[in-house]
């Protein structure tokens, strides 16, 4: 290309004819000045369409011919040096490259903030998911969780595998923990609410029984809204006692409360039931039918089997019975056989009465009520003055199996309920025909042992459920018998199968997981395999039971054997505790415990105690290392605080200052450099050490332009000697012998960046060309221009012209010298 353009400006200077008109000329400079542009706009477009180095962006965008490609090409580059060297060139010059790369470095830096912050997002909210699921704060717990979580959501994306992982181990475990909260809240608040439906049970149960006794003789309460009271608390109490502990104080209540409102109800049934017999006794006048027996006995009949509870208000239905059984008492005249004694009745009686005390002494209710009919039985037989003998005591002895019938009736009576309530539960549930069969055995074993029920309705009750409970185990019990002889034939294939693996079997190369795989299936299968005949089973299960322990000795001998390599690996572990370099024995903790995930297998129990001890020798480990960083953390406060000290007072220099001064701080700042400083105080450190050798070296290049300045100045005044020349010059100028002061403002004015005046910019593009040709132009960069710079102004000084440069040249040169010292 450079050889191109070569041929391609001699061939049009020897082609230019010379007799043409001088009015011409400029015409012909403009075209060749455009074709000069041309081609190098193509030539760094070319550049830019192809893969251009970061360099060669660097150049273009600072010595591209249009502003177009300059910000084409400061827009592809991406090496931050480049850019910082492109930032320098461009600024006070072209505004677009500045801006452009400016605005490309400080995406980069927010980048690399943004990577940073998110780095340490994810750490953050790993240690904090860590220390709630260890914490026992456990307010607002479910809050912080889902904040956790939605937070991890955001950044889990950027976060390492291993992050993830630990991430979610330490997420698993606060939702353990927040599922135990929960489950306790909730056990709390159902046995409140159980608490308070036992206590709202119990003053309704009293509310009612006070409402009855204060109730108006008049008529009778109402059977439905009491028989639906009773059963809807019943329903309710169950409800309410079911899973929870209750105090003998509340079932006492409660039962004591149902016990009479049931008594209650079942007198008022049984008064509906007979209100026809008993309207017939109000009809009967007293003073006429006491002497009938027949009305009289109707009427004892009638009372006794409504048993109307005492202490509540004697309804006006059976006030005609009660008061018939008064006169009839009162009008009763003594029987002939008052007057005759009867000896072996009163001893047969006397007999009676001893059995029956020592019947109700052992609260035998059943016999203690046959032997109280027998003695009454006697007792009626006796005359009357026998019976005085014996009326008092026979009333005692009365009242007693009474109160023994009341005791164990409220005893068991709110038992046989339950009984009755649970077996129609369990009917209705849909069960293991086993477990269902052996609950229906277990409640009817209850019952027996609570001596049966004197309510023919109560136990009715419970056989029919029992029956319907029992039903549908009948068809399974049924096809048991087959099934026994099938688990039988799967009991035997298993020891089969279990035989051949172990005749087989190569230990010194098993698959030990397997092996204990195979041990837990079979182990599992047998048991499966149920029910079955036991007699059959027995030498199998012998056989089964063999071949296991043939097993279960290979697989514990192989169990030890990684137990003791576990053991070892423990004692090395705990051999790191102590052990230095610090960072040595942190990496070879982490070994080891790559090298304990892969031995195999061992019992469980061992495990633990050897997983235990090697992760307490490593957690110790581990510990130093927090140590060592929590004592580099504030060693780093302290340097942090000394560097913020120093920085403040290198801030305050400038190129006011002697260069001593600049040296000394910049000395001071690079030696905490050294330090244990914060990376962010490192970066201000550096910072302020980059900006003090700027300074230093501004300072440096404004002394040096301005005595080249001086020299130029001295070179056009003719006062130029040859001692005020550095030795050096000399030989820089030998290269520029051929080229005029006019030249070397030119080429000054391209190394500056200096525009040219009007009639020096065809020049000017000449010479630049020429260069770009001989492939001196890219040389001319950052890193040499001073030196380029340097030989101009020793050209100036020392080429041979025949004139002396003129002053308006010396000012161009002066100010392209200048150029270089603006910020």
């Amino acid at each position: 290309m450079a050889a191109f353009i070569k041929k391609l400006f001699k061939s049009k200077k020897t082609t230019e004819p010379a007799t043409k008109p001088s009015v011409e000329q400029p015409t012909k400079d403009s075209g060749h000045q455009q074709d000069t542009r041309d081609i190098l706009r193509e030539q760094q477009r070319h550049i830019l369409n192809g893969a251009p180095t970061q360099q060669q962006l660097a150049t273009i965008a600072v010595e591209g011919v249009t502003a177009e490609l300059r910000l084409k090409a400061a827009g592809q580059m991406t090496d931050a040096a480049c850019l910082h060297q492109v930032q320098k060139q461009a600024k006070g010059k072209d505004k677009g490259v500045y801006q452009a790369v400016r605005q490309t470095l400080q995406r980069q830096k927010e980048e690399k903030a943004k990577q940073e912050a998110l780095v340490a997002t994810v750490t953050n909210l790993i240690r904090s998911a860590t220390e709630q699921a260890r914490s026992d704060d456990t307010k607002l717990y479910e809050a912080r969780l889902d904040a956790l979580l939605g937070q991890w959501k955001e950044v889990e994306q950027h976060a390492t595998a291993e992050q993830t992982q630990e991430f979610l181990q330490a997420s698993h475990r606060c939702q353990q923990r927040l599922d135990e909260i929960k489950q306790a809240k909730d056990d709390e608040t159902r046995q409140h609410d159980q608490k308070e439906q036992r206590s709202e049970t119990l003053q309704l149960l009293q509310s009612t029984l006070e409402d009855l006794r204060g109730h108006s003789p008049e008529g009778l309460p109402s059977l439905s809204s009491l028989d639906a009271l009773q059963k809807t608390q019943e329903n309710r109490w169950l409800e309410a006692t079911r899973d929870t502990a209750v105090s003998d104080a509340e079932k006492k209540a409660y039962n004591s409360a149902m016990l009479t409102l049931r008594n209650y109800i079942s007198a008022i049934r049984r008064i509906t039931q007979h209100r026809e017999a008993l309207a017939a006794l109000a009809t009967a006048k007293p003073e006429e039918h006491a002497g009938d027996s027949d009305i009289r006995k109707q009427a004892q009949t009638l009372v006794d089997e409504i048993n109307w509870p005492s202490g509540y208000p004697l309804p006006d239905i059976l006030q005609p019975a009660h008061t018939l059984l008064k006169k009839s008492a009162s009008t009763k005249t003594p029987a002939l056989s008052d007057v005759q004694p009867n000896d072996a009745a009163i001893a047969e009686l006397k007999q009676t009465i001893a059995k029956l005390e020592s019947a109700l002494e052992s609260k035998q209710l059943k016999e203690s009520r046959q032997l109280l009919k027998s003695a009454q039985a006697v007792f009626k037989d006796l005359n009357h003055r026998e019976r005085k003998t014996f009326q008092a005591r026979m009333q005692l002895l009365n009242g007693q199996v009474n109160e023994l019938s009341d005791w164990l009736g409220f005893a068991t009576e709110p038992k046989q309920i339950t009984l009755c309530e649970q077996m129609e539960y369990l009917a209705d549930q849909p069960m293991d025909p086993e477990a269902k069969a052996e609950r229906i055995k277990e409640l009817q074993k209850e019952w027996r042992e609570l001596g049966g029920s004197s309510d023919r309705s109560l136990w009715t009750r419970f056989k029919e459920a029992s029956d319907r409970a029992f039903e549908p185990c009948k068809d399974y019990f049924s096809a048991k018998s087959g099934l026994k002889q099938n688990n039988l034939e799967t009991r035997k294939k298993i020891c089969e199968e279990l035989e051949t693996f172990l005749s087989q079997a190569d230990w010194s190369a098993m698959d030990w997981k397997g092996a204990e795989k195979i041990h837990q299936t079979a182990r599992q299968e047998w048991k499966s395999a149920w029910p079955v005949e036991f007699r059959d089973n027995r030498p199998i299960q012998k056989r089964f039971d063999d071949l296991l322990k043939r097993l279960e000795t290979s697989l514990d001998e192989e169990r030890r054997k990684n137990e003791t390599l576990k053991q070892a690996i423990v004692e090395k572990a705990q051999a790191l505790v102590e052990h230095d370099p610090l960072q040595d024995a942190i990496n070879q903790a982490k070994n080891l415990q790559k090298d304990w995930k892969a031995i195999g297998i061992t019992r469980h129990r061992e495990d633990r105690k050897l997983w235990q001890t090697f992760r307490s020798a490593c957690d110790q480990i581990f510990a130093r290392r927090d140590a060592q960083r929590s004592a580099h953390k504030e060693a780093m406060q302290v340097a942090d605080e000394s560097a913020k000290q120093a920085l403040s007072a290198a801030s305050q220099l400038n190129e006011s200052n002697e260069d001593s001064a600049l040296s000394d701080a910049q000395k001071s700042l690079s030696s905490l450099l050294g330090s244990e400083v914060s990376p962010g105080t490192s970066d201000q450190l550096k910072a302020e050490i980059q900006r003090l050798k700027k300074t230093r070296a501004h300072r440096a290049l404004s002394s040096t332009i301005q005595n080249w300045q001086t020299l130029v100045d001295a070179r056009t005044d003719g006062t130029l000697s040859q001692e005020e020349v550095p030795s050096h010059w000399p030989e820089l100028a030998h290269h520029l012998a051929g080229a005029d002061h006019g030249e070397l403002v030119i080429r000054a004015e391209i190394l500056s960046g200096v525009e040219s005046p009007a009639e020096d910019q065809q020049r000017r593009m000449e010479i630049q060309v020429r260069r770009l040709a001989d492939g001196m132009g890219s040389s001319e960069q950052s890193g040499s221009t001073m030196q380029e710079l340097e030989k101009l102004v020793a050209g100036w000084c020392l080429v041979d012209t025949d004139h002396s440069p003129v002053h308006p040249l010396a000012q161009r040169m002066n100010q392209a010298i200048g150029a270089l010292a603006l910020p």
